[in-house]
């Protein structure tokens, strides 16, 4: 009997650790002749390792997904170049992992929205419908709460209606009782195909992610559940917005990642054939012991969120998240020379780069997208980063964890400039159709540029941040004095260079900002 074809197949878990060579673990205990004929104690799974069984038991049981593309180690990685065109396939050094499984779990972990995108029949309800399974629903439960987009979902075919008697009855809204929905409060939403949902009732759907609650006829009805953790599941065939409505950006830009399904692996299709001869579905054999309740849910997000941030991970991100905001002629202003300037006033942003002859385009990073990262979308990074390493068993964020997350949750919102020299020949064309990995190149390049430019050590603007964090209070005139000179000169050592980039916009309003702040501080203490 081969495994596919073993009925217990379903139940099977991870019985050694999951993650055995865990650096934060420490060494092993140390047992004596009296353990032995102790009484063996219960041994409770921490949420960590629970997680990571549930990774396990749905890549390897559930989902048929082969395609490890969440990749760990890669620095000590095996490369073989495949092909004419250049194709390489690469072996990571570290564990690594499935994305389309990865990203719903680390959603569900930490109770944000996820965004499905592919073909029909790739199961990205399916993976959705394992997550509310996971949260204690039951399978079938899960699968009559899934809202299904179409072309005449009603706002109250979403939410819920009036009572027909207080329709008549009641003397104002406020009498009126509203037979609200049950899925508004499951732990877990999905709404499947939402790219085909009228536009005012995305809008209703956009209140409940948003705001976490809904409103009809003056009555408001809380979407979270108990523990307050709910995470959301959208599907759609693609991530361009498009479809029988086109979904409205405010919505689309609460899409904490995007995760495009994978296709099907013919070597696994003796699977396939025992699914359907013995009518199986993964949701209906999740193990028990897989199960979190609304207390756990609760605890590994506060979990997630503690797990800190180092010094050296914050200051590449930060230098990476500074190329983009800038365009050389984008207002008149210095501070109105941003890409939303001409986003918002109706101009191409693309023709404002081009036009740009005061920096090097080719070598520019800003120059190759339309936008910047908003502050939503870089909260979203930071706790998809924490989640990541909570799920590796690492103690602290490293930069391999904001690698592999960053495409992920940028996706759809970090937009390539397609008109840029990169995207026009040999490799870049491949990336013009590959977002996940343009956006990781994008990280790479920021990295490699921070190291080059050896941003560690050499920090003016960095240092003068740190001196003004100690606070102004019993600061004496001479020291104000000498700061502010520090800052005129450092602003005078980047207008020396003759060029501008999106780094030095960054950098170059902060220091007016500091300078505004001891030249207030002065006048304060009666200095001119």
């Amino acid at each position: 009997m081969t495994d596919y074809e073993n009925p217990e197949r379903w139940r099977r878990t991870s019985a050694a650790p999951t993650n055995p060579a865990d650096p934060a673990a420490g060494a092993a205990p140390q047992y004596t002749a009296d353990d032995l004929f102790a009484a063996a104690a219960p041994v409770e799974t921490s949420l960590d390792e629970k997680l990571r069984q549930a990774y396990f038991w749905l890549v390897n049981r559930a989902v048929i997904s082969p395609y490890y593309d969440v990749e760990f180690g890669l620095d000590r990685a095996i490369r073989f170049t495949l092909g004419d065109a250049g194709a390489e396939l690469v072996l990571p050094a570290e564990q690594s992992y499935s994305s389309n499984v990865l990203l719903p779990l680390l959603t569900f972990a930490v109770g944000g929205r996820c965004l499905l995108v592919g073909g029909p029949g790739r199961g990205k309800t399916t993976l959705a419908v394992l997550m509310g399974v996971l949260a204690g629903s039951s399978a079938e439960q899960v699968r009559r709460e899934v809202q299904q987009g179409q072309p005449q979902l009603t706002v109250s075919d979403l939410v819920g209606m009036p009572l027909p008697r207080d329709l008549v009855t009641a003397g104002s809204l406020a009498e009126i009782t509203i037979a609200w929905r049950s899925w508004l409060t499951s732990p877990v939403k999905i709404i499947d195909e939402f790219n085909r949902i009228p536009t005012k009732t995305q809008s209703a759907l956009l209140t409940m992610v948003a705001e976490g609650y809904v409103e009809s006829h003056d009555q408001l009805h809380r979407t979270t559940p108990e523990g307050g953790v709910d995470s959301w599941y959208f599907t759609a065939n693609d991530d361009a917005g498009g479809g029988t409505f086109p979904v409205i950006q405010a919505l689309l830009d609460r899409m904490d990642v995007t995760v495009p399904a994978l296709g099907f692996n013919s070597r696994f299709f003796d699977e396939l054939v025992t699914r359907v001869e013995a009518g199986e579905r993964p949701e209906d054999h999740v193990p028990a012991e897989l199960v979190f309740d609304a207390a756990q849910r609760t605890a590994m997000r506060a979990a997630i969120r503690a797990v800190p941030v180092p010094p050296a991970v914050r200051r590449r991100l930060e230098h990476f998240i500074g190329q983009f905001e800038f365009a050389q002629h984008g207002g008149r202003r210095f501070e109105y020379r941003t890409k939303d300037e001409v986003a918002t006033a109706g101009g191409s942003v693309a023709e404002v780069i081009g036009a740009n002859t005061g920096a090097d385009l080719e070598v520019d990073p800003g120059a190759q997208t339309l936008n910047s990262v908003s502050p939503r979308a870089l909260q979203t990074l930071i706790l998809f980063a924490k989640a990541s390493a909570w799920f590796r068993g690492r103690p602290a964020v490293e930069l391999e964890d904001v690698r592999a997350m960053l495409p992920f949750v940028l996706r759809g919102k970090l937009r390539p400039n397609l008109e840029h020299p990169h995207f026009e020949s040999g490799d870049g064309r491949e990336l013009a159709t590959d977002p996940l990995s343009w956006l990781a190149e994008l990280f790479d390049a920021a990295l490699l540029e921070y190291t080059a430019q050896d941003r560690d050590a050499d920090d003016p603007t960095g240092r003068l941040l740190a001196e003004f964090a100690g606070g102004l209070d019993g600061l004496a005139a001479l020291e104000v004095s000498r700061r502010l000179t520090a800052i005129e000169g450092r602003i005078a050592q980047i207008a020396e260079t003759g060029k501008l980039y999106g780094r030095d916009f960054d950098e170059l309003v902060a220091l007016k900002y500091l300078h505004q702040r001891y030249s207030n501080y002065r006048r304060w203490l009666g200095g001119s």
